[in-house]
């Protein structure tokens, strides 16, 4: 799969429970190294099952393939004429039989100008992309080489660079939750406490961005999960979401979480809407094994399309109320509940008890790994560790040699 190979580094493979999305129960691969992820995704999905579970959407899976034109004599003049020949171009950028047979293909364009770069003006075309089930890098980057020679024709121009957009903007997925305060209800917190502090966690993760580094960080550690179980390139997505969050010139939560509601009758109500670029066929989902096994897990073949029809409560249009759902578009929206739930998980702990108390007490065993014990001396050193309160590795070291 790569260069110079020496070996494999493995990850574990959890499974995350409880999930029901759009009405249907799913089991989630989630390939992390992180203590308390899987549990954390596993009991968030259970309390949405309080409610209806999490309701998804997506949009078309539309890819964008740029186009860099230089040295441009009248810019206008070349916009206009770039847009006056678009049906010639999107032909010409028409380079896989394969996806336009599935109805995908060039769908569109747009022409953006920057005029005071280091490198002088430049006209910037978009080639619009609907790559169907496939992540699209391939077909985008295709795309723009092939149409570039005549858009230098029309424009006047040199073409620079040639290559897809990894903000994919036009590729989006969303999840909801609704939940109701009851459901959060414990011995030590009332639910309407633990959302109306779950809500104000959000409302510092909008409004600082030194807070909403580690939030969505949160929300990656189950959407990366899911990503690399499945054979997606996680870094593509992470650069576009993360671009996503800054888009008002603000980096930004990408959740929002509010209290619905007054009295017994209040709700927590949380979203999750990013840019997704995700496939279920070619690269990794086709030559790893353990990426097409993740895919059965979740219901998706290897040929990325859905084994059932899928039952959505989404709104009129929404992507999850179509029946026989592709599986990229299809994935999009597990991975976006996936980690809506994360996020919730995160939230929850931090407006009771704090992040540490759970996380510490699985993080005990990698201490006790670490220390070197094996077989039961793990969870023997481990609940040592908890019990005195100090999870530490010389202590896990001479806990071994007693």
């Amino acid at each position: 799969m790569v260069e110079n190979v020496v070996g494999r580094f493995s990850m574990p493979l959890g499974i995350g429970a409880n999930f029901l999305i759009d009405g249907r129960d799913y089991l989630i691969p989630m390939a992390v190294e992180e203590p308390s992820v899987v549990a954390g995704a596993s009991s968030a999905a259970l309390l949405a099952r309080a409610g209806v579970g999490f309701k998804t959407g997506c949009t078309d899976p539309i890819m964008i393939a740029q186009i860099q034109l230089l040295d441009v004599a009248d810019a206008s003049k070349a916009k206009r004429a770039i847009l006056a020949s678009q049906e010639k171009i999107l032909a010409c950028a028409d380079t896989s039989p394969t996806i336009s047979q599935l109805g995908g293909g060039p769908q569109g364009m747009e022409v953006r100008y920057l005029p005071d770069t280091e490198a002088g003006p430049m006209l910037i075309v978009h080639l619009f992309i609907d790559c169907r089930d496939a992540m699209g890098a391939n077909a985008a980057n295709t795309a723009a080489e092939a149409a570039a020679p005549l858009i230098e024709q029309i424009s006047g121009g040199r073409a620079g660079l040639r290559i897809l957009s990894n903000l994919s903007d036009r590729r989006r997925a969303w999840a909801e939750v609704e939940i109701a305060a009851k459901a959060f209800d414990s011995n030590d917190y009332s639910g309407r406490e633990v959302i109306r502090g779950i809500a104000e966690a959000n409302a510092f993760a909008i409004a600082d961005p030194y807070r909403a580094t580690t939030h969505n960080k949160g929300i990656f550690n189950g959407v990366d999960a899911v990503l690399l179980a499945t054979g997606n390139d996680w870094r593509a997505v992470e650069a576009g979401a993360h671009a996503w969050a800054a888009r008002g010139g603000q980096y930004r939560a990408l959740t929002d979480w509010h209290v619905r509601g007054c009295g017994d009758s209040e709700t927590l109500h949380g979203r999750l809407e990013l840019p997704l670029a995700v496939g279920t066929v070619g690269g990794a989902t086709r030559s790893h094994a353990s990426a097409q096994i993740a895919l059965k897990i979740l219901g998706l073949d290897v040929d990325g399309q859905e084994e059932f029809s899928t039952e959505s409560g989404g709104s009129a249009g929404d992507a999850g109320a179509e029946s026989g759902l592709q599986g990229a578009r299809r994935l999009s929206q597990i991975v976006a509940a996936v980690g809506l739930a994360q996020n919730l998980a995160a939230l929850r702990a931090l407006a009771t008890t704090g992040i540490q108390k759970g996380h510490m007490r699985l993080h005990a065993r990698q201490v006790a790994v670490a220390a070197g014990a094996r077989g039961e001396a793990v969870e023997r050193i481990a609940g040592q560790l908890i019990a005195e309160g100090s999870i530490r590795l010389e202590r896990a070291k001479e806990l071994l040699r007693m």
